[in-house]
């Protein structure tokens, strides 16, 4: 099975090159250190030989989060240097945040797991101590860090119920790679109990460490919100470019009534956060971009906030909210942010939900499907008969013929009872929309 696998990496990588040429033209992808994941020649070794190296694969912004107070305190004592490997652009971009000003640590993006690619890999950083996060298994690197004995431990370990029995399915498989791991601290008794039973050693439960991580955050975010329970704002959440100048308009007409207003402007790309501070900046405004270890300070105007899974903390202590992609036209076709959050945060009854929210999005369809319905009602003339005679049936057309018709113009009742039902059908369901697109209309102009 491992011979498979080896093979079929191999055979796959050039579409994975060509996915990932395709992630940098979309900007999925750091478009300068893309090639950091592919070829050994641009693994950039900037290590430090004198200090042991220690190196962390965390996939993403979470699994990088819950590592971060680690690091620092293992970085205290200026021994150890650190090699961090993550997968995603995001991720890289809260290293750069969070350890910009930490000495000793050097991030990467995690290369493919194609054998020639992990043994230069792992020949060129020779690191001391490797730790895996999360559920982090990659066959190829796991079994050549295995050959060359270097300790390795799963650091918060997870194993879900769903992906214990996937890999039940290959259990002398399963048993080959976990027990490459020296030592398995488990984030959760079952995931320690799913560990143990896919053979694992040294399987240890030492809580999650993610919830060490957000203690943190969670005392600045108490703090945060009592700043904001005495001041005046508003929130603008998902904001796309476009709509952040259009925020910061509002924000000086508010002003104008309202002079200690505080507008909150949480982007739907967080890497948007400096653009909006420039916009602020010709503005004079005094704009505050806030990361989650941050404070409030006082005299900000503007708050753009730089982090991401937050958006109900300020909703929560919010009375008025913007929700982006609605100010567009090149979006306008294309469906919004979901204003469901928002109303369930604000206290809306699922009644209240459905009739402010639901029904007028449904409404366009609803009015079409009822058009057309009433419509084809009306255009049918004969019985509808089916594959039996049990089967027949009576359009509204046929009943309205049937009552109207007279001896001497037989067609004439039926006629003119279907026309004007059908337009006065059509009148009453089209006038709210009329109406309400003459207004926008008039507005724009």
């Amino acid at each position: 099975m491992t011979l498979i696998y080896r093979h079929l990496i191999n055979i796959l990588f050039p579409i994975i090159i060509i996915l990932i040429f395709l992630r940098v033209w979309f900007k999925k992808e750091d478009k300068n250190r893309f090639k950091e994941k592919l070829f050994t020649s641009s693994f950039n070794i900037t290590r430090n030989k004198d200090k042991k190296l220690i190196w962390f694969h965390a996939a993403s912004i979470g699994e990088i989060k819950s590592i971060i107070p680690l690091i620092k305190k293992l970085n205290t004592n200026n021994k150890f240097e650190f090699l961090i490997t993550s997968v995603t652009t995001s991720s890289a971009k809260l290293m750069l945040e969070q350890l910009s000003n930490e000495k000793n640590i050097i991030h990467r993006f995690f290369p493919v797991d194609k054998q020639n690619i992990v043994i230069k890999f792992l020949e060129s950083w020779s690191p001391d101590l490797i730790l895996f996060v999360d559920s982090e298994i990659w066959p190829n690197f796991l079994f050549e860090i295995k050959k060359r004995s270097i300790p390795l431990i799963l650091l918060n370990g997870r194993i879900t119920k769903k992906t214990f029995l996937r890999w039940r399915l290959i259990p002398k498989i399963a048993k080959k790679i976990f027990q490459t791991f020296d030592l398995c601290l488990a984030s959760s008794n079952k995931s320690k109990n799913y560990l143990e039973e896919l053979n694992a050693k040294n399987v240890k439960h030492i809580g999650n460490l993610k919830l060490s991580a957000e203690i943190k955050s969670k005392n600045q975010l108490t703090q945060n919100k009592n700043i904001l329970k005495n001041i005046r704002f508003w929130c603008a959440i998902s904001t796309h470019p476009g709509e952040d100048l259009f925020c910061i308009k509002t924000h000086l007409n508010i002003k104008k009534i309202h002079n200690n207003i505080v507008t909150i402007i949480i982007p739907r790309h967080i890497d948007r956060s400096h653009n909006i501070k420039l916009i602020c900046n010709k503005f004079n405004l005094k704009a505050q971009i806030l990361s989650n270890d941050e404070s409030i300070n006082l005299d900000s105007e503007i708050i753009i906030i730089n982090s991401y899974g937050i958006i109900s903390n300020y909703l929560e202590s919010c009375k008025s909210v913007f929700i982006g992609k609605s100010m567009i036209k090149k979006l306008k076709h294309v469906s919004g942010q979901d204003p469901i959050e928002a109303a369930i945060i604000d206290g809306a009854s699922r009644y209240e939900r459905v009739r402010h929210i639901v029904i007028p999005h449904l409404y366009p369809v609803a009015t079409f499907i009822i058009l057309i319905c009433l419509m084809d009602n009306f255009r049918v003339l004969e019985p509808i008969i089916g594959f039996a005679a049990e089967g027949v049936a009576q359009s509204l057309s046929w009943m309205i013929y049937n009552d109207l018709r007279s001896e001497n113009k037989m067609l004439f009742g039926s006629a003119g009872a279907t026309s004007m039902l059908t337009i006065i059908g059509v009148a009453i369901l089209l006038t709210p929309v009329l109406i309400r697109t003459w207004r926008e209309f008039r507005t724009e102009r």
